[in-house]
């Protein structure tokens, strides 16, 4: 406020030709910075990153903002970048973040915040980051990180540290509630927009995504296919260009609205149109073609179904038999049984990676292979099982510790459970949370991305979910204690 002011008493100060020669400099300034950008990035993406600008601007005032900007950028834009190269070229997802723990920091240094908010699974997180860096630093006698490398660990540690920011940020049901609004409102549209480019021609939907090659995304050739085999059936990928990473997004948040359709009171303005949301995030699941979210997908719902609302037992066995005797699923039920058989190309090399990453396992089972590359030609870390890959870069001593982990979050959220189940409103929440994370590992069962260092989008939402889990958890203990508090001292007036 005082920077503002100093300004406009400056302004004010100013005679009339001083005054015309400031406003005449400022808008040539502008104007040329708009020409610029016309000229390198053309009229609609120059249009855009002057409205980013502006939005930016905004975000860097308001820490929820900044995080409602994350969550735009992992659920609908997940690999975009800065489109001018200045002297590195960061994403969008590094402005998001590095925006959000600049305006939180800013708090803390002007005192508008204090008193950092901590759990006991926070300890456990502080122990898998610690891990996660002896790995790192262990692995560089194996080869030399590359920048991007760097750049990439550096985002999973901010994007682990959310866990801890939004426990202190979130310090009621109401933001809370907010937060999981945005998030609906942004899964809903990359679901709607996942359809729209299915349903549209090949080379309509090239062309659009191709448009996205100006910050960062492929220019050509993102279309996909079962077994990346044009004669089999396309796949899904919206903005997320790869089906199985976004059938994992998908399926978690999925988890999320789910009790909101059964809830007494939706997030959303009504039932109907909840339910209608879920169905569309569903339909975006099952045309991505990925079998494990699909069944993680199922795994979440019946979690849901067995703790809180066993009224959705019968319609999701009614919706089970629908699927398995519809004729327009049952090539679907033929692609599931192909996996379990172990049938078809992709699940074979699926069962090759797990055998090949049981012998790296093997040869480095404690510290694994850590994250800058292998000492041997014939070894490699990617494996589509994410607990496999953590063994082979974190060892199974970090698999152990992450393990451990979630079994804390766990832990929290069941401790808090005796007192969100007393608020049906709530209850949904701390209940969708948990149901998320436990959809996310069943996922990682057959999938890499919640791991795997090039997908930060993926990893960001991983740990967000876990994020949401503590703070639900930390929310109904703290709202626990003060119901437990006024019932000691209303009885305490009663005796006397």
């Amino acid at each position: 406020m005082r920077t503002a002011s100093g300004l406009q008493v400056w302004i004010s100060q100013l005679d009339g030709r001083q005054y015309a020669l400031a406003v005449g400099f400022g808008i040539g300034i502008i104007g040329a910075g708009l020409g610029f950008l016309i000229a390198v990035l053309g009229p609609w993406l120059a249009l855009a990153a002057m409205l980013g600008l502006l939005a930016g601007l905004y975000i860097i005032t308001d820490v929820n903002a900044a995080l409602y900007a994350i969550i735009g950028v992992v659920l609908l834009l997940p690999f975009g970048v800065f489109p001018v190269k200045i002297a590195i070229t960061p994403t969008l997802l590094d402005l998001a973040l590095g925006g959000f723990l600049l305006v939180y920091l800013f708090q803390w240094m002007t005192g508008r915040r204090g008193g950092l908010r901590l759990t006991p699974a926070h300890a456990l997180i502080i122990i898998y980051v610690m891990w996660l860096a002896l790995a790192f630093a262990l692995g560089l006698r194996h080869a030399s990180p590359t920048s991007a490398t760097i750049r990439q660990f550096a985002e999973t540690l901010l994007s682990i540290g959310m866990v801890f920011i939004l426990a202190d940020l979130l310090r009621s049901p109401a933001s809370l509630r907010r937060l999981t609004q945005v998030i609906i409102a942004a899964i809903g549209a990359q679901a709607l927009l996942a359809i729209a480019l299915y349903l549209a021609p090949d080379s309509l939907a090239e062309a659009l995504l191709a448009r996205l090659s100006r910050i960062g995304y492929p220019a050509g050739g993102v279309i996909r296919y079962i077994e990346d085999n044009p004669a089999l059936a396309e796949r899904a990928i919206g903005t997320w260009v790869d089906p199985n990473a976004l059938g994992g997004i998908l399926a978690t948040a999925a988890m999320m609205i789910a009790p909101q359709v059964v809830a007494k009171r939706s997030l959303l303005p009504s039932r109907w149109l909840t339910f209608g949301l879920f169905a569309v995030v569903a339909l975006a699941l099952l045309l991505t073609f990925s079998r494990a979210s699909f069944l993680a997908l199922g795994a979440g719902l019946l979690m849901i179904a067995f703790l809180r609302y066993r009224r959705l037992i019968p319609a999701l066995l009614v919706a089970g038999l629908l699927f398995l005797f519809l004729p327009q699923t049952q090539a679907y039920i033929d692609r599931l049984m192909q996996a379990f058989q172990g049938a078809d190309l992709a699940t074979q090399m699926r069962i090759g990676e797990w055998t090949d990453s049981l012998q790296v396992i093997g040869r480095y089972p404690f510290v694994g292979l850590g994250f800058t590359g292998a000492p041997e030609i014939d070894i490699y870390a990617n494996v589509a099982n994410m607990y496999l890959m953590m063994a082979n870069q974190i060892g199974l001593t970090g698999l152990a510790i992450f393990l451990a982990t979630m079994l804390g979050v766990f832990a929290y959220g069941h401790k808090a459970w005796r007192y969100a189940r007393g608020n049906p409103d709530f209850a949904a929440l701390h209940l969708g949370f948990h149901a998320a994370l436990f959809t996310g590992l069943v996922n990682a069962i057959a999938d890499l991305y919640f791991f795997r260092l090039d997908f930060q989008s993926s990893i960001t939402w991983f740990w967000l979910i876990v994020a949401l889990c503590v703070a639900s958890s930390k929310l109904a203990l703290e709202e626990g204690a003060r119901n437990s508090a006024k019932g000691a001292i209303a009885k305490r007036d009663h005796m006397h």
